[in-house]
């Protein structure tokens, strides 16, 4: 159980991580008070490189170690090189094992993102460590004597996530993934100082065994601090949309659908959000949280939650190009003018399909079923007759008119629109 906010024991740091939702659940949030009052202390988090890149839910991990680091606590960045070979248990089933070069591939680039979000100079300056360091020579006999020892079968069966797998099976594997990070935490209290792991909710069974682990071998004195999952409204996950997972990479997600993400938050959601996300006061978000509330149809918590993530995780740049694109796509810009990159991502985003064409260039009765802005040629002709179809933001009035070569946005996107909201991309292709 968290103590309340107003207790003394809780810092100042803890109480503005509790007021922007970050603390799910805590070992004891008073003795971690105590501790970080005690002067400036070592903290890590786990990244498993189970794909190429990070996604949404390790930038809430991120953005914890940030505030962490600001306060002048020591943080450890830790890529799991020999826990993502074997992959935490899913509630589903079985993870397919990756080749050992792709997860030593993926290490590399994973260190490379967390690298951007933390500071590596000063008194708090981060550290990154790879667990595979300390596992690849490590013995099957001296883990199972040393490490075995100190886990009771009975409670490994007992976690939530092994109940769930019991019935469909589990391997070995994965049943002793939990060994595995818990050997982390010990190597990193015994070798570097370090006191607390943070983690996500979905990881508190590892983390409070690592805990455990360093009491018993060594009698050690450890703390475990986890953040709650962020869900939709419908309780769906954060991070998840109809074509995938939003992605850190920006060859994965691209700045353009990254900004997008954010732009579409719920109402009833953003403010959370923006806790999590941003770096504004509590006055800022406050005020935003009021005028969303009075007037929804601003938008603004959204467009200042979406601006702020996207300068962060990419650059005032991309976030640039990213509105510019919005705006050109519902005709307050010059879609010309928009580079090919930010172009592709606007046709994968809007679906566009990818014509096969000839020397003939389709119609733009064509182009508006195809890119579904329409459901028919009726459908199609009647928007041009009535003064609402555009190609490019410019009205078509001919019921016959055809792409031209000029329309041709980098040599093959055009993007069409219905009325003022209705839009949609086609991508030709000779």
């Amino acid at each position: 159980m968290l103590a309340a906010i107003d207790s003394p024991l809780v810092n100042k740091l803890l109480d503005e991580l509790q007021w922007r939702g970050f603390i799910n659940d805590s070992t004891d949030i008073d003795e971690l008070s105590a501790h970080l009052d005690n002067g400036p202390i070592k903290f890590y988090v786990g990244f498993d490189p189970s794909a190429p890149s990070i996604h949404m839910g390790n930038l809430v991990q991120l953005m914890l170690v940030r505030r962490f680091q600001a306060a002048g606590h020591k943080p450890y960045l830790l890529v799991g090189g020999s826990t993502g070979l074997i992959g935490d248990p899913k509630q589903s089933s079985e993870r397919n094992l990756n080749p050992v070069d792709v997860v030593h591939g993926w290490v590399e680039r994973i260190r490379s993102q967390v690298s951007k979000f933390v500071d590596f100079s000063g008194d708090a300056a981060a550290t990154l460590v790879n667990n595979y360091d300390w596992t690849a020579n490590l013995t099957t006999l001296d883990f199972l004597r040393d490490i075995g020892k100190h886990f009771s079968v009975n409670r490994m069966l007992d976690r939530e996530v092994v109940k769930a797998r019991l019935e469909s099976g589990i391997s070995f594997t994965e049943f002793s993934y939990v060994l595995l990070q818990s050997y982390d935490f010990l190597r990193l209290y015994s070798d570097h100082g370090v006191t607390l792991q943070t983690g996500g909710s979905d990881q508190w069974g590892n983390i409070t065994a690592g805990v455990e682990l360093i009491r018993r071998a060594v009698g050690g004195k450890a703390h475990a601090l986890s953040t709650p999952l962020l869900t939709k409204a419908d309780g769906t996950k954060f991070g998840k949309t109809e074509s995938g997972t939003v992605w850190l990479d920006p060859a994965m997600t691209s700045p353009y659908a990254f900004h997008q993400f954010f732009l579409n938050a719920e109402d009833s959601q953003v403010i959370k959000y923006l806790k999590i996300f941003g770096n504004r006061t509590r006055d800022e978000i406050e005020q935003l949280d009021i005028e969303t509330q009075e007037h929804p149809e601003r938008r603004a918590a959204q467009r200042a939650l979406a601006d702020d993530v996207t300068d962060l995780v990419h650059s005032v740049a991309e976030r640039e190009a990213a509105t510019a694109a919005a705006s050109a796509i519902f005709g307050r810009g010059e879609l010309s003018e928009l580079p090919e990159s930010t172009l592709a991502a606007v046709a994968k985003e809007l679906k566009a399909p990818v014509l096969e064409t000839g020397q003939e260039l389709p119609t733009v009765v064509e182009a508006l079923v195809a890119a579904k802005v329409v459901a028919s040629n009726g459908e199609a002709k009647r928007a041009i007759k009535e003064g609402g179809a555009y190609v490019n933001n410019a009205k078509v009035s001919a019921q016959d008119a055809r792409i031209a070569e000029s329309d041709l946005l980098a040599g093959r996107y055009v993007v069409v629109r219905r009325g003022k909201k209705t839009v949609g991309a086609i991508e030709l292709k000779r």
